[in-house]
């Protein structure tokens, strides 16, 4: 195992893994006291080395780990890589590419839905991963023995998982189920945040246009507050109390502390008059630019039966095909095809999703299939209903 702490070191590594075809990469982060997480540390694998490359030794410089990330004869590996590349994103502006995702790819091959990693060690692998130092604070130097031979865990194994499920998609022809999913890590849109959205991840009842604006200001105001000052957005006020401040909507420092566990510190200071001056901007905005409530969906009675027998049927293919079931179709996207609206522009009915789905799906609404159970496989079996 390298441990690169100098600048000359991790250019020559670069340099090596720039001849590979693969390699696999893994960060140890800390989100606990700031808005943008801490990079800790970098682990690289390939089938010739692997190495932990330490970001917080003095003078080091990242462009040459950077410049290997956009190497597009070199194939970066990640589990569950959201986090990961949005770390990458946000330092260096650029997203990693081309990816794999061995949590993604296990989606189409009937692993589940967001298996671990861990897990993958033990059914591809059969072996498994100590654990005891999962929970470590990789911020603090110098790191043991145990604790570098844990994180290089993580990208070593991968190697094998990453050769295994590649193969096994070009052996079943799925190399394209998982391609939008794919897409969707490569946007940057999936790693820039609008502080003006930050309110649609803040769970509430409400259904109030008036309430709802509140709450969007409010979590707006923190959010850039939070990126500004690079500290965690709740860590100084939390979701509940922004709900609780939108339902009493005070419009004086006296009634902001009537706030039922609205900390005094923050009623009376310089947070509680942002507060203010937030909830005084919000009393002149226009109602035409209030929050829309969402509505909600409700389904006439037989579209929502066929939308219930169309998820059955969803259920029934994804595990004979073992997929993992949001994969093929959405919620939404069943939805949509039980009203018979946009049928032309619904993914189930293109691609590899029609062709192992959509079709029965169709013939299901037209009333052209049956559902049955054979006592004798003991198996559900999907039949067309020829005349």
């Amino acid at each position: 195992m390298q441990l690169i702490t100098q600048t000359t070191e991790l250019q020559q590594l670069c340099q090596q893994l720039s001849t590979m075809e693969f390699i696999t990469v893994d960060l140890e982060f800390l989100r606990e006291h700031h808005y943008y997480a801490q990079l800790c540390l970098i682990q690289i694998g390939s089938k010739d080395t692997c190495a932990i490359i330490d970001p917080l030794a003095q003078d080091i410089n990242l462009d040459s780990f950077f410049e290997l990330m956009q190497d597009q004869k070199v194939i970066k590996v990640f589990h569950s890589g959201r986090q990961d590349i949005e770390i990458i994103y946000h330092l260096s502006g650029k997203i990693p590419t081309p990816l794999f995702d061995t949590q993604i790819a296990a989606m189409a091959l009937g692993y589940g839905e967001s298996i671990s990693y861990e897990s993958l060690v033990t059914h591809i692998l059969h072996q498994s991963i100590d654990k005891t130092n999962r929970l470590s604070d990789w911020s603090k130097r110098p790191l043991t023995a145990s604790q570098l031979d844990y994180a290089l865990s993580d990208v070593t194994h991968l190697i094998e998982i990453y050769q295994h499920l590649s193969q096994h998609l070009k052996q079943t022809n799925r190399e394209e189920w998982i391609k939008e999913e794919m897409e969707i890590l490569t946007s940057p849109h999936t790693y820039e945040i609008n502080p003006q959205e930050a309110w649609t991840k803040i769970k509430h009842r409400s259904h109030s246009a008036h309430f709802l604006t509140l709450l969007r200001e409010l979590a707006a105001w923190r959010e850039k507050r939070s990126q500004t000052k690079n500290t965690p957005r709740q860590s100084y006020i939390k979701d509940d109390m922004l709900l609780n401040i939108c339902a009493m909507n005070p419009q004086s420092k006296e009634e902001l502390c009537q706030i039922r566990n609205l900390r005094p510190d923050i009623a009376k200071g310089k947070l509680g008059d942002e507060i203010l001056n937030v909830l005084k901007y919000c009393r002149q905005i226009p109602k035409d630019n209030y929050v829309t409530p969402p509505k909600i969906k409700e389904l006439p009675n037989k579209s929502g039966a066929l939308f219930e027998l169309l998820k059955l049927l969803l259920k029934i293919i994804s595990q004979q095909e073992k997929v993992v079931a949001r994969l093929i179709a959405t919620d939404e996207d069943l939805h949509s095809f039980a009203i018979f609206k946009n049928d032309s522009s619904n993914p189930i009915l293109s691609g590899w999703r029609n062709e192992i789905f959509g079709k029965h799906a169709l013939l299901l609404r037209n009333g052209k299939t049956s559902i049955i159970y054979n006592p004798q496989t003991q198996q559900i079996e999907i039949k067309e209903i020829t005349v």
